[in-house]
């Protein structure tokens, strides 16, 4: 009897020390603290509109619209996107272009052969003054519709001295590289060309004089998708003495000369977008004759291999050379 009561006591004990140190935890957490935090808001009246405050919005799933667009008929389509605010994708893509010059050179000047040698005064020489005036009626009604739309342009001697002035610039501005520059005075057809096989090389060019004053040979007018977009494209004949060398990369001239000057004869095609107002006249291209003269062949040059020709040279000579060659250092 006294054993069983003296376990319900110890057992008591226990339960009050137990919950004493529990009062003690709960206590301790709120020491130091004005007050205990609750995850409650002070204000429960506005649960409402904090709720309110967030709107839960349904993201396209975009993968699935691809699938479910080829059952669909546009009309549907077009429902369904309107009830999501969504603007249907479109099967193409535009952008937008600018015509800035044209891509060849229109109805191209035949120079009559022998120009520049053959005296007008000869046989040969009068027959192509007159066919040169049979072929002015087109190049005339070409220069009165730039007129047109240009009505302060007059080719004698405003347009001749701007062409001769552009030409000389063209031609300083790539000797010098100045490829940002370069456009002011040619089109993108012309400097593509002109740039063409120049890196690593170092150009030499001079114009001396005139032999002949420039004068305009050939002029024609063309429109572009629409009739009032208009190019204008004047041939002007340059015949001129300069002088040009070519130097590769290791400094040695592969083609012209510093020193000797030659007669050019050229054929400089100049075109202007005549409808902008912003137009500038560039250089589009150079006509070239058949009967002209080809150019001389310019040299090509490499590093030589000098191990692998020497061994290639010992191989061909008979054994008693080969005892006296000797090979160089490495």
């Amino acid at each position: 009897m006294f054993r069983s009561v003296h376990t319900v006591y110890t057992g008591l004990n226990k339960l009050q020390h137990l919950n004493c140190n529990l009062q003690n935890v709960l206590t301790i957490g709120c020491v130091g603290q004005t007050r205990c935090r609750s995850n409650k808001h002070y204000k429960p009246e506005f649960k409402k509109l904090r709720s309110q405050k967030v709107l839960k919005v349904e993201l396209p799933d975009y993968e699935n619209e691809k699938v479910d667009s080829e059952d669909y008929s546009p009309e549907k389509l077009r429902t369904r996107y309107k009830e999501k605010g969504i603007q249907p994708t479109r099967p193409w893509i535009e952008r937008t272009t600018f015509i800035n010059n044209t891509g060849s050179i229109i109805e191209p000047y035949v120079p009559p052969e022998g120009d520049g040698k053959i005296s007008p005064i000869s046989t040969a020489g009068a027959k192509q003054k007159i066919e040169l005036l049979k072929k002015k009626k087109d190049t005339w009604q070409a220069i009165r519709k730039i007129r047109q739309n240009e009505e302060e342009f007059e080719l004698y001697p405003e347009f001749i001295t701007k062409a001769q002035d552009i030409y000389l610039k063209a031609h300083t501005t790539m000797v010098n590289k100045d490829k940002q520059n370069l456009l002011q005075y040619v089109t993108e057809k012309a400097y593509v060309e002109m740039l063409h096989n120049i890196d690593n090389k170092t150009l030499r060019w001079s114009f001396i004089k005139s032999i002949e004053p420039p004068r305009v040979v050939h002029a024609r007018v063309t429109d572009i998708i629409t009739q009032d977009n208009l190019f204008a494209q004047i041939t002007v004949r340059f015949h001129t003495k300069q002088t040009l060398s070519v130097f590769d990369r290791f400094g040695r001239l592969i083609f012209g000369s510093d020193v000797v000057a030659k007669d050019v004869l050229e054929y400089v095609v100049f075109e202007k977008h005549i409808v902008n107002q912003y137009g500038m006249w560039r250089i589009h291209g150079k006509i070239i004759p058949d009967w002209m003269p080809p150019k001389e062949p310019a040299a090509i040059t490499n590093i030589l291999n000098v191990e692998a020709e020497t061994e290639t040279a010992l191989q061909a000579q008979p054994d008693e050379a080969k005892s006296k060659i000797v090979l160089p250092d490495a």
